[in-house]
């Protein structure tokens, strides 16, 4: 399973990686959720990343680590989750946005203080839900408590839009590198009135 997550990540574009991964299960002990919402960062040209111009400090250290490896990094309170895409040494990632818990539901309403959408419907909403922190920082995925299994569900519609929470930076605040479930109820921001009953998936 890794072997083949690693390399399927190393050979895929990012972009492409993070449509693909909507459907994925994250799994973090008993707790588990279909990914609804990514965000794609694209290194060292991509003005909205950590490794823009190829900035490397102790923080984002590990975005130059292989394909498959976590980078998790702190944002005011929160933590958030990120997996590496490409080689060691090309620090390309993809945040983890959203996800539809499936299983440790209780749990993770215990940590949030809250149940339904809003539970995981950010991406430092979902660390939070399922205790993700900067412990989980620089390990390979599906080798420690952070795990992931690909195409569980497929989508029946998924939209790209721009980046949220991109500061004014030309072209990386525009780029329609969001990616997300159309309709689904745990995408951030989802207006009621275009949720579907179905969750946004295949029938």
């Amino acid at each position: 399973m890794r072997k083949n997550l690693d390399e399927w990540l190393t050979h895929t574009a990012t972009p492409v990686a993070a449509k693909a991964l909507l459907g994925a299960v994250l799994r973090v002990g008993e707790c588990a959720g279909l990914i609804v919402e990514t965000e794609a960062y694209l290194g060292q040209t991509d003005r909205a990343a950590h490794a823009f111009g190829g900035r490397r400090t102790k923080t984002n250290a590990a975005l130059y680590g292989p394909a498959g490896t976590i980078y998790v990094y702190q944002m005011r309170q929160y933590c958030l989750l990120n997996v590496v895409t490409q080689p060691a040494g090309v620090p390309q990632g993809i945040l983890i946005r959203a996800v539809q818990p499936t299983s440790g539901q209780t749990v993770m309403a215990a940590r949030r203080g809250r149940s339904g959408p809003a539970m995981t419907s950010g991406p430092g909403k979902l660390c939070q839900a399922f205790a993700i922190t900067l412990a989980d920082n620089n390990r390979p995925v599906n080798q420690g408590r952070v795990g992931l299994e690909l195409a569980v569900q497929r989508p029946a519609q998924i939209i790209s839009a721009p980046r949220i929470g991109v500061p004014n930076k030309g072209e990386a605040t525009a780029a329609r590198l969001r990616f997300f479930v159309a309709g689904n109820a745990c995408v951030s921001d989802m207006k009621k009135s275009q949720i579907d009953p179905n969750g946004g998936w295949q029938r």
